[in-house]
């Protein structure tokens, strides 16, 4: 067919058809990258300040004045105009959709809402020694107040042996049509969440905990990766994501370079000598895929300059002296997974959603990670308490979390007697402009 005729079929195609069409061939890619076509859809839907109309039997056509926008730019250059000015429109639109925040977790109440209307998903792509990518896209979803956990398994993972790192992935249809269902099939673009190196990694990675058929191994931020006992292969892949920043990160980064937030202005005070100290809150989240053991939110944390030490501030949530405060463990903790064929339950780990914020409300510490209990060789000396004790502790490069919990066999649940976040003064002194 002359390409007269293909031009002329393909001046009747939408933009989704047009990028889909141009994936066939080379000869079909340059013919739907032509700027006629383009630049009336352009025009149409964008509507410039600056048109003619022209009347073309029962057609109407938006055209902009001269020649100049076609003979003088290169072939797709409408096209590129004409999908930078819908993303960011629809980018706009999906941003300010989850601007209203929860009174209760202070952080935005509408992102699932928002996720929904934006399409978005997540891949992970896993990249073998000899450069080879493997693309996971089957995924469960499961929503909890602060995050969302994202479970992939598969019977086509890579050997273990030649896995050298995977890459998260936000994926976004390329033109949303916020008055349809999105496409599953059409363009997507790609934003890079997080990548993690997995060479050796049962060696450089925290073990989570283990059952009768998977043992679990956690990587920062927030990987939790299942591998069989038997065979030494990836059964699944689990990642936890916050929900702070987390349209930002799966919308707003490209395929190869992270979304970098804007850094924090630090409002200084010279008046207040603890400032950077006090009126703190905590939103603390404890749960499994399928259950929530605890939520809580702790107002009016501080810390004393006598608590400064070794590069962290301390802030007291839960004392082991005030039993009033004692938090009891809805549940036995444990973790679910599932693949194919079997399901299984981890027991002695489970998911912390932690949001710390600031005297005036905005998020200062937030991340969504899996944890583990240890049994401590020491018992319960407290008087209301008697039992064996367990510890969870975390850290990353912004603080610590330690966690001291009670295992009373009576009642059969958990009790945590102590709760203390130690944040970097590093952190501290970069947020508010202070020097500690």
């Amino acid at each position: 067919m002359p390409s007269e005729m293909l031009l002329k079929i393909f001046s009747y195609l939408d933009a989704v058809s047009l990028l889909s069409v141009g994936c066939v061939n080379k000869l079909f890619y340059d013919l739907a990258n032509d700027n006629g076509i383009w630049l009336k859809i352009y025009s149409s839907c964008l509507q410039p300040k600056r048109t003619i109309w022209k009347m073309k039997s029962e057609q109407t056509e938006a055209v902009p004045l001269g020649c100049a926008a076609l003979h003088d730019k290169k072939p797709g250059y409408w096209k590129k105009e004409y999908i930078l000015k819908q993303t960011a429109a629809v980018k706009t639109r999906i941003m300010q959709l989850a601007k209203p925040l929860d009174p209760y977790t202070g952080l935005p109440c509408k992102n699932k809402v928002a996720m929904k209307l934006s399409g978005l998903s997540w891949i992970i792509v896993l990249k073998d020694k000899n450069g080879k990518e493997h693309v996971m896209e089957k995924a469960n979803l499961s929503f909890k107040h602060t995050s969302v956990t994202i479970l992939w398994y598969s019977t086509n993972w890579p050997c273990l042996d030649v896995v050298s790192t995977l890459k998260l992935f936000g994926v976004t249809p390329l033109l949303l049509d916020l008055n349809m269902p999105p496409n599953k099939n059409g363009p997507r673009r790609l934003s890079l969440i997080a990548e993690y190196h997995l060479a050796n990694l049962t060696e450089s990675s925290v073990a989570v905990g283990a059952d009768g058929l998977v043992q679990l191994f956690s990587v920062n931020p927030g990987l939790l990766i299942g591998i069989w006992k038997e065979k030494n292969e990836i059964a699944f892949v689990m990642v936890s994501l916050h929900y702070h920043q987390l349209l930002e990160r799966s919308i707003l980064g490209s395929a190869t370079v992270q979304y970098a937030p804007p850094p924090n202005k630090p409002v200084l005070d010279d008046i207040d000598p603890e400032y950077g100290l006090h009126d703190y809150s905590l939103h603390l989240e404890m749960h499994g895929r399928s259950c929530t053991y605890l939520r809580g939110t702790f107002r009016n944390l501080f810390c004393r300059k006598g608590d400064i030490a070794n590069g962290y501030l301390r802030l007291t949530v839960v004392s082991l002296k005030d039993n009033r405060k004692h938090l009891p463990l809805i549940g036995t903790l444990g973790l679910s997974w599932e693949t194919d064929v079997f399901k299984g339950n981890v027991k002695d780990c489970y998911m912390m959603n932690l949001t710390l914020f600031d005297e005036i409300g905005e998020p200062f510490w937030c991340f969504s990670a899996p944890v583990c209990m240890e049994l401590s060789s020491k018992t319960s000396g407290l008087y209301d308490y008697m039992g064996h004790i367990y510890t969870t502790n975390y850290a990353d490069s912004e603080g610590k979390v330690c966690v001291k919990l009670v295992w009373l066999e009576e009642t059969r649940q958990y009790i945590i007697v102590n709760l203390v976040l130690y944040v970097s003064t590093e952190k501290v002194n970069n947020w508010y402009g202070t020097n500690y």
